[in-house]
């Protein structure tokens, strides 16, 4: 059987960085498609396993018609109940969908390095979070009506949650590589004199340092969200939509 993820990406040269690894590592496909360069999207995902739509340089707000057509297409993830994960523009795009506002920091902070973590009590019973996670974002988002906050932060309140049985969003990139770190940094680095912005050699240290929790928060989340598709799928769906019910 063909197990296959969609990987939604906004850049010509975006990889799925680590994320691809630890996922054809178990069994599974990447279907990669960019609708910025004209890449269509799936009708159904009938023939995908779960979606991911990954981050980018432009914003939820956008009036690209690419983003637009993002915002409204999360609907077909959720309706069907497919594992999905937004991670930073992906989470935002799926704030969005649900209806949540998202905004520049009040005071125009950004996070743009290794920042502090903290698990809420929902989300301590899901996974061991990191206490430092890596960011590259200057908007964040409110959380949309009946999710559950999984993730804090003091600086951008809401860094994880998971909506419904299957979806979820974050705000931190879990999926970056060094190799992707040495390019963020090079071609973007600009957003390092942003306020709030780490400089370069904090990003390299703070890897050092965080990334080995990081990797453990990557391979249990990934055991979680993919274990939603097995056959056991609707008993597992059930138990989760009680969980959140809670």
């Amino acid at each position: 059987m063909n197990r296959k993820i969609l990987a939604i990406l906004h850049q010509e040269h975006s990889t799925p960085g680590r994320l691809a690894h630890r996922l054809i590592e178990r069994g599974f496909s990447i279907d990669a498609r960019r609708p910025r360069f004209g890449d269509t999207l799936p009708k159904t995902l009938d023939e995908h396993d779960g979606v991911i739509i990954f981050g980018g340089p432009m914003s939820a707000n956008d009036d690209d018609p690419y983003v637009r057509e993002e915002i409204e297409w999360t609907s077909v993830a959720l309706e069907e109940q497919k594992p999905f994960l937004g991670i930073c523009l992906g989470a935002q795009v799926l704030a969005r969908n649900l209806g949540a506002k998202v905004d520049f920091h009040p005071e125009g902070l950004v996070e743009v390095g290794y920042y502090p973590l903290r698990a809420t009590p929902e989300g301590e019973k899901l996974f061991d979070w990191p206490d430092y996670i890596y960011q590259w974002h200057r908007e964040g988002f409110d959380l949309p009506a009946d999710a559950v906050r999984l993730a804090e932060s003091d600086t951008f309140p809401n860094q994880a949650f998971q909506y419904g049985p299957a979806a979820f969003g974050i705000q931190f990139h879990c999926e970056v590589t060094h190799h992707m770190m040495c390019r963020w940094t090079t071609r973007g680095h600009e957003r390092l004199t942003l306020p709030n912005a780490r400089p370069r050699e904090d990003h390299f240290e703070g890897r050092a340092i965080h990334d080995a929790k990081t990797q453990r928060w990557l391979d249990q989340f990934l055991d979680y969200w993919t274990g939603l598709m097995q056959p056991a799928d609707e008993e597992k769906l059930s138990q989760n939509a009680n969980f959140l019910a809670k």
